[in-house]
């Protein structure tokens, strides 16, 4: 009587299993959700403030088309410095205090950078240009550090499908930041767009403390540069190198090359931004969920996203090799391009890297989660530095045209090499598995000496 019961209970066990709805998200997940769409949004307006009249405004500060690259620049290289120190010890320091203080120095900064009008221009204003940038760079990092690292944490199954979704309000902030700070500047001056933006940013402190779950892990015993030690990783860092490399081109460049070159003003050039933010804000979920459900998908979107990068900036001035005229339609259609290609390449990197990670022998936890955030912050805060620097150089010295036409070239690069580094690793991954099914086959077909015994024996009986 035993045994049946057993199957019935084991079938009814079966048959519960099956008809179960799926799991709904946990009381935890939603609050970070929340918390982290309300970072990435109110963080992202305010970063994206600056490209459609900043550029000018320096212009008439005394400040060099170089001069401004730099102040774009010295952003992203304490980002750099930030990201690196945040990642490694986002354990010590905890992830939530660390979100909740970058985010608190942010909105400080941002209030003081809107008061940089009434500064002597020449190098006083220039200077302080550096200083507030810089200081804001560091709560950026520790904002951004774990955000990553904590939502990697709490959907660990899920990751590029919660990126993409998170980079659906980083879209927002990014869509509306360029044209509402336009529109502010052009209709108040200069101080009522950070002013707004930075209080919007303060009022996110108090509610992420009472929304943000903590979470507790011990520190990890390994480094960044176990990181970097494995190629693929290496490849996947410079792919996101380029990608922010653009992006800080554009907001060192772009506004001043559409202005000159079609006589638009700076509300027009924030609404010509849209072209760019709202086909990434669309993509990125999307392109989230697909590599989520099919994850050997993550290497052919990166690297397919970064010809198409590459492609769009070399149409977007356009190179002057090619015998095609700048249009405004042209351009439009061309940030487009870059701003599709550019959720089809970002979105799987981090996901992939932290595959990697695992694959190499690094222990699962907060400690891995957040040297993989500080990573990517690092290499994206690099791009940031070279993209306006460099890019504000060569337009400086040459034009906007030869200058995009070298961004796309870096970027062809780097999806070019990561994507023989690929086709050679699944390569050998073959050669491994034939070279093991031709150890198991004589086994399998059960050839060989094993065989010849057995006949003998029966010959013996």
């Amino acid at each position: 009587m035993d045994a049946p019961s057993n199957h019935e209970q084991t079938e009814n066990r079966h048959s519960t299993e099956t008809t179960d709805p799926p799991p709904r998200m946990t009381k935890r997940q939603i609050l970070t959700l929340i918390s982290m769409a309300s970072v990435n949004f109110s963080s992202m307006m305010c970063y994206s403030i600056l490209g459609p009249f900043f550029p000018n405004e320096a212009v008439k500060k005394g400040a060099s088309q170089t001069v401004v690259g730099l102040i774009f620049g010295c952003y992203a290289v304490c980002n750099l410095i930030g990201s690196l120190i945040m990642g490694k010890y986002i354990v010590q320091i905890g992830a939530k205090f660390m979100l909740i203080a970058g985010l608190f120095v942010s909105s400080g900064c941002t209030i003081m950078f809107g008061l940089l009008d009434r500064v002597p221009e020449g190098p006083i204003f220039i200077a302080l240009c550096f200083v507030v940038r810089s200081v804001d760079a560091v709560g950026f990092a520790a904002a951004m550090t774990s955000t990553f690292a904590m939502t990697a944490k709490i959907f660990p199954n899920n990751v590029a499908t919660v990126l993409g979704c998170l980079e659906i309000f980083t879209g927002l902030g990014l869509i509306i930041g360029p044209p509402l700070g336009g529109w502010f500047y052009h209709s108040f001056g200069y101080e009522v767009p950070f002013m707004l933006l930075g209080s919007l940013l303060l009022i996110m402190v108090p509610f992420n403390i009472f929304v943000l779950p903590s979470i507790e892990a011990n520190p990890s015993k390994y480094s960044f540069f176990g990181l970097l030690t494995h190629i693929k990783i290496l490849l996947i860092c410079f792919i996101i190198f380029t990608l922010s490399a653009g992006l800080g081109f554009f907001d060192a460049t772009l506004s001043l090359f559409a202005m000159k070159t079609f006589n638009l003003s700076s509300g027009y050039v924030g609404l010509i931004m849209l072209g760019l933010s709202l086909p990434y804000c669309l993509a990125s979920p999307l392109i989230g969920y697909f590599t989520d459900k099919y994850p050997n998908s993550r290497m052919g979107f990166i690297v397919t996203g970064g010809v198409l990068t590459a492609a769009g900036f070399c149409l977007l001035g356009p190179a002057p090799f090619l015998p095609i005229h700048s249009h405004l339609w042209l351009l439009i259609l061309m940030l487009g391009l870059i701003g599709f290609s550019l959720g089809m390449t970002a979105i799987p990197t981090f996901p992939e890297i932290i595959t990697c990670a695992y694959e190499q022998g690094f222990e699962e936890g907060l400690s891995t989660l957040g040297m993989v955030s500080g990573l990517f912050g690092a290499f994206w805060s690099t791009g940031m530095f070279y993209g306006p620097t460099i890019g504000g150089l060569i337009t400086q010295h040459l034009n906007f045209e030869w200058a995009a036409t070298v961004q796309g070239a870096m970027g062809f690069l780097a999806a070019f090499f990561l994507g023989v580094c690929s086709l050679c690793q699944r390569r050998n991954q073959r050669v491994q598995e034939d070279s093991q099914t031709d150890e198991s086959t004589p086994l399998l077909n059960g050839s060989g000496p094993q065989l010849h015994m057995e006949e003998d024996c029966s010959d013996l009986t």
